[in-house]
């Protein structure tokens, strides 16, 4: 389902905040934007609100803005402006127009010009050290608004009183690079006893020598997020700012500087995030696993960026189903991962071809058999969609079966492939094995068994019954393939939590070079999500080459997360 068929797909309480707002005229239109910050690709954790903000305009017929908020030179590359577009416009979504905090950087240096006329914004030369001491700290675990007498007030800054000419005079010089960085900041006149420490006279600018991507060398000092966001907001006409809920104690500080300067006043909205267990949503962290080489890229089938998502064979509409259908609660809270899994699971299933693929292969010879024969078998290609059709598979006397589906000795109720029993070949025949070939270490290298000409098919006429099925590929025409098998990055639920340091699972992948799979997927092309039956869901990786197609395991047919909690690892 695309985000053009699910536009009724916000929480209840925005819709009716929305609502109330056209309906008493605080507003008489709806301009939501998306204001992601181009130093990281796009993850899960960011979709909630990508929709969110897209749906809301969507249903009240209104307009999305795609605004990069590109203040920070320093960490901000095109590549990740472009991906982010490329990203969301993956997912479905569509917007107006993109802008960028830096095409508002003239005005928003004006509007500081303008509070520190008010005398509401002073020049700041104590350190950042100092600074930090005199606004006070938050006790851990406090929020602001619990209680008043648990946070200490700040302590005024010497330069507080500053008079406003010489204010003006040092704002302009720092924009013209007069002095190094860290020597000086620009910050806001609130209350140093405020109770909610962004008030405590926050940082409006301050001074970077830094190549913005878009505006060169212009500028010297660049703005921070919490005065260039809001104010970036009202500048774009922007009715409704809609964001996550550690944006609720920004909220006071952006209402201030609207209030103080005039200006058109945006509304903000919090909801709830998404935290996705074993999934990291810390872009620092993430850059840092990608630069320090812990995953491949950005793109690694392993983070749930949607660059890796999408490599992985994720498919949008699953990951809008999975983020629209987690529903809202007032506080965060989190989604197991095994709940994301079943969605992609079930989208794959109505949508993924049957091909079938023997990843640890054991060689079976069938010596009745005749020698050089091949048959053309039916094959369904997925018994979910009937328009999907047959095809054909090839058969031939010595075939690849799994490594798993034999056993010399079987355990008890083990109802595979083992000596004196049979079983049934998928859409081929009865076989019964008869005994093994072993090496020089006493391994088994090679099966043998007996088929019976009556079960063409894969079923008896003497309606004889066997108690399992097994996939197998002929030798003679299987394509030799690498398989990429993901297991969970992180051995903790919460890696957000700590340090990358010991929570890297070094088992998170496993690639099988000597893999087969049936001729049919010769023709599979990048990201066409197939089922390997009896296995689980892959797509095609870039990685492959005409002469080895390489696959990522995209998820089991089953859920693995219980068991591998249950056990601990």
């Amino acid at each position: 389902m695309s985000p053009e068929e699910t536009t009724s797909r916000i929480p209840a309480f925005i819709r009716e905040a929305v609502a109330e707002d056209l309906k008493n005229g605080r507003f008489n239109y709806v301009r939501t934007r998306l204001p992601p910050e181009p130093n990281g690709y796009l993850h899960i954790g960011h979709v909630k609100a990508f929709l969110i903000d897209y749906f809301t305009a969507k249903e009240f017929g209104g307009e999305l803005y795609l605004r990069f908020d590109d203040t920070n030179p320093s960490k901000e590359e095109t590549e990740f402006v472009e991906g982010i577009e490329f990203d969301a416009s993956w997912l479905g979504i569509k917007w107006a127009k993109v802008t960028f905090a830096s095409d508002y950087f003239d005005l928003l240096y004006d509007w500081a010009v303008r509070l520190v006329k008010l005398g509401l914004a002073y020049v700041d030369d104590q350190t950042q050290e100092e600074m930090s001491i005199g606004r006070g700290t938050l006790p851990k675990g406090t929020k602001w608004s619990e209680t008043d007498s648990a946070i200490k007030p700040g302590v005024d800054s010497p330069y507080r009183n500053r008079p406003v000419e010489e204010n003006l005079d040092l704002l302009e010089r720092m924009k013209n690079g007069e002095f190094p960085e860290g020597s000086r900041v620009l910050r806001a006149k609130i209350d140093m006893a405020h109770p909610n420490i962004l008030l405590r006279d926050p940082v409006m600018y301050r001074i970077m020598n830094a190549h913005h991507h878009r505006t060169g060398d212009k500028w010297h000092i660049y703005p921070m997020y919490d005065w260039s966001h809001g104010q970036n907001d009202s500048m774009e006409g922007v009715t409704h700012s809609l964001c996550s809920n550690e944006y609720i104690i920004h909220r006071p500080l952006y209402e201030w500087f609207l209030e103080k300067l005039g200006a058109f006043p945006s509304r903000q909205i919090e909801f709830s995030r998404l935290n996705l267990t074993y999934a990291m949503m810390s872009k620092r962290k993430l850059r840092k696993m990608v630069e320090t080489g812990v995953v491949r890229g950005w793109d690694d089938p392993r983070l749930t960026t949607l660059r890796g998502l999408r490599r992985r064979g994720v498919t949008p509409e699953a990951i809008i189903n999975f983020v629209t259908g987690t529903g809202e609660t007032k506080n965060d809270s989190w989604v197991e991962m095994a709940q994301f899994e079943a969605i992609i699971r079930d989208d794959l299933n109505k949508r993924a071809l049957r091909r079938m693929a023997v990843l640890r292969p054991l060689k079976l010879v069938i010596d009745n058999y005749p020698e050089g024969q091949t048959e053309d078998l039916d094959a369904i290609n997925n018994p979910e969609d009937p328009n999907a059709g047959t095809r054909k598979v090839k058969f031939s006397k010595v075939i690849y079966i799994e490594q798993d589906d034999f056993r010399e000795t079987p355990p008890p109720k083990y109802y595979r492939l083992f000596p004196g029993n049979e079983v049934r070949l998928r859409y081929a025949y009865f076989v019964k094995c008869t005994h093994v070939v072993k090496d020089e270490k006493g391994e088994v290298i090679e099966v043998h068994a007996t088929y019976d000409p009556s079960t063409h098919g894969g079923d008896s006429a003497d309606g004889r019954k066997v108690k399992s099925t097994i996939h197998w590929v002929s030798a003679e025409h299987a394509i030799r393939a690498e398989v990429r098998i993901y297991n969970q990055l992180f051995t903790v639920e919460r890696p957000d939590d700590g340090e990358l340091e010991g929570i890297i699972n070094p088992k998170s992948l496993e690639a099988l070079e000597d893999a087969y799979v049936e001729p049919a997927l010769a023709d599979a092309k990048t990201g066409d999500n197939i089922q390997f039956e009896r296995t689980g869901y892959f797509c095609l990786d870039p990685d492959s080459t005409p002469a080895k197609p390489v696959f990522n395991l995209t998820v089991n047919l089953k859920d693995t997360w219980a068991k591998m909690e249950k056990k601990g690892k």
